[in-house]
This record gives structure tokens, C-alpha cells and sequence, in this order.
């Protein structure tokens, strides 16, 4: 059964969606066990052996695993070609026994497939789709375009190969995933750190990569931000080039609106010897914000790191940051 939650306002028409004024905000079916799995990969390659250790914890939870065409899949950096990729991903949303799917990696590739796809099944039909990173690309067109939540986690080659050597915080933030599939009350809560800017919001969660969010920028994929919580991470960026992406966030109004900002895992690659940049992420997150009265959260467990905990984008949550911590509910 889909959850309705609430009306998408804006007025956008693209081919293949609906117009978003018309859409009603939809969470798909939570997980039952007996249920499959899909897995398949619209980006980059990877092999079905660096595929099985989420392949058995998925097993595990009880759910059943269907391998898509695109796993162990091989042309240059993709897992096939754009045509066999978009083929792979629409055989999966259009196949009612698939109840959801995770993607297999990120790396690049999204972007050339996602006008392709023809979501008019999985509109009547909808379905968790599972990923980070590239997977950015899925989250923002779909919550944008149809109104249907998806969920930000981990993928398949982001689990550990032996759990009896994990720590506890990456058992945990595989475990999110399962608590998210089958409906489990979500709630993260964080220690302060100095840099956070107190305060209370609440709205739909959205966000995702930041490089990636930039390239979707005017594209009908685009995020809209206003009345929502948005999430940014990223990796391997010179600093200059965040400080870049941040500043198209604010001139193209989508820090004007917010209910809350929240900041996750920022791997930042070293500047070059006496080319450096001279400003932390703290520093370029607080100059493009500072006239804004919303919270702002640091350091949240998301992103390129070993603690990435399931979000749920698309759902209500709500942020609150204080002196004593910060919590992130999922409120619906």
C-alpha cells in the first residue's frame, strides 16, 4: 500500500513525468520478508563477488535477491553500455515482483541513462530505490518529477566483506537500511560540535551529493529546496571547487528557503603546494548562509564514509540542533 503524505505545488512539466503540481507524495511499500531485491547497476562496474556480502546480509534479513544483467558487466568505466545500463534498471522497475532496488555502485553514469527511463510503471507501482553518490541523480529527478520517497544509503560494494571485522558504527549504518525497508521509526542523534547553528525545522528531506546536485542544476531533474531540509556530501573536490558549488546553491536560491541545513562527510582533496585555499567547510557553508535563520548541522553520518546512515529523501523529517546534541526524526 503507498502512503500518501502531502501536494507538490510547484508547476513543472517534463517528458515522462507528471506535472508537479498534480503529484501526491508517495512512500513506497515498506519490506515484508519473502520480499526480493533487485540489484543492478546503472553506473559504474562492479563484480557479482564484490556484490555478496550485501547479497548474504540481505539474505539474511529475509529478503530475496534477483541479479540484474549489469552485475559483473564491463564497458570501460560502466557497468555496460548506456543502452544495456537503461535496459538493466527498466526491466526492474517494471517487474511487480521486485519490491526494491539497490544499486550495485556509484562512480559516474546516471546522468546519460536517466532520460531513458520510462517511469510510468513504477509511478503506479513504486519501489524503494537504494544508493549514494551517483545514485544522487535517482533521488533528485525521482522525488522532484514524481513525488515518490527514495532512500540514500549505502550500496552494495559499501559493505564490509567480513562483518566479524567490522566496527560497530558500520554494522549499524547497514543495519539503518533494513530498519528504513521495513518501516522502522527513524532517528539519528548527533553530539554538538561548536561550528553548528542552533535551531528547529521541519520538511521534506532532500539533498545528496553535491557535485551532483550541481550538474542536475536547470536540468528537469533540478532540485527544489524551498520549505525542505537539505543534506549535501562530497568527495575528492578541491576546496576552491566546493566553495564554487556552494555559492551556485546560494545564487541560484536554494539556501534562501531552507528549514535546516545539515552537512555531511566532506573529503576534501589537499590543495596544491602554495595554491591553498585557506577556508574550512565550516567556513564556506557559514559565509553563503550567515543572513539565514535556519539550523545547520556539521559532521552528520552521511556520505563517502564508513558511518553513511540510510535517509529516507522525499519524507518529512525533522532537524532539530542544540547545545546538548543534534537529532534528525523522520517524522512519517
Amino acid at each position: 500500500m503507498v502512503v500518501p503524505l502531502a501536494t507538490v505545488t510547484t508547476a513543472f512539466n517534463t517528458k515522462k513525468s507528471l506535472a508537479r503540481e498534480d503529484i501526491s507524495k508517495q512512500i513506497p511499500p515498506y519490506l515484508k520478508k519473502g520480499d526480493v531485491i533487485g540489484i543492478c547497476c546503472p553506473s559504474g562496474h562492479i563484480t557479482l563477488e564484490e556484490c555478496q556480502p550485501a547479497i548474504n546480509k540481505m539474505k539474511d534479513w529475509g529478503f530475496e535477491i534477483r541479479i540484474g544483467n549489469t552485475v559483473g558487466a564491463m564497458d570501460f568505466t560502466y557497468a555496460g553500455t548506456d543502452e544495456e545500463r537503461a535496459k538493466d534498471l527498466q526491466q526492474m522497475l517494471d517487474d511487480p515482483q521486485i519490491k526494491t532496488i539497490m544499486l550495485g555502485r556509484g562512480g559516474y553514469g546516471a546522468v546519460r541513462i536517466i532520460d531513458k527511463i520510462d517511469f510510468t510503471k513504477f509511478i503506479k507501482q513504486p519501489k524503494w530505490i537504494i544508493g549514494f553518490s551517483d545514485a544522487t541523480v535517482f533521488h533528485c529527478h525521482i522525488n522532484e518529477n514524481y513525488g515518490i520517497a527514495t532512500l540514500h544509503s549505502k550500496m552494495c560494494n559499501s559493505f564490509p566483506d567480513d562483518f566479524s571485522q567490522a566496527t560497530q558504527t558500520q554494522i549499524d549504518s547497514i543495519d539503518s537500511i533494513r530498519q528504513c525497508l521495513v518501516g522502522e521509526k527513524m532517528k539519528y542523534e548527533r553530539l554538538p560540535i561548536a561550528e553548528n547553528r542552533y535551531g528547529e525545522g521541519s520538511g521534506d528531506l532532500v539533498g545528496g551529493n553535491l557535485s551532483i546536485i550541481q550538474m542536475l542544476d536547470r536540468s528537469v531533474s533540478d532540485l527544489n529546496t524551498k520549505g525542505k531540509i537539505l543534506f549535501i556530501e562530497d568527495v575528492g573536490e578541491y576546496a576552491y571547487k566546493i566553495d564554487g558549488m556552494l555559492w551556485n546553491l546560494k545564487r541560484s536560491k536554494k539556501l534562501d528557503s531552507l528549514k535546516g541545513l545539515i552537512i555531511g562527510e566532506f573529503r576534501i582533496k589537499p590543495d596544491d603546494p602554495g595554491e591553498e585555499f585557506g577556508k574550512t567547510i565550516y567556513d564556506m557553508v557559514m559565509e553563503k548562509v550567515q543572513e539565514y535563520h535556519y539550523p545547520v548541522c556539521f559532521d552528520f553520518p552521511v556520505g563517502h564514509v564508513k558511518e553513511n546512515f540510510a535517509l529516507k529523501c522525499g519524507v518529512k523529517h525533522k532537524l532539530s540542533v542544540k547545545k546538548e546534541n543534534t537529532v534528525l526524526e523522520c517524522i512519517r
